[in-house]
């Protein structure tokens, strides 16, 4: 069985020239990861809101 010898990095550098990374850091990449973190805030808001009402 081959191993693979490149290592998968997190998060790709601008200067680097590998392909295996999982997140580039850009426009797109922060873009997202913004529209993400206020989507499962704004769910975990209205989650604690919901059990507020139903309970009293």
């Amino acid at each position: 069985m081959k191993e693979n010898t490149k290592e998968t990095k997190f998060v790709k550098e601008p200067e680097e020239e590998t392909r295996e990374f999982i997140l580039q850091k850009n426009k797109k990449t922060k873009l997202g990861v913004t529209i993400l973190i206020s989507f499962l805030v704004i769910l975990i808001i209205g989650i604690i809101v919901s059990n507020v009402f139903f309970t009293n």
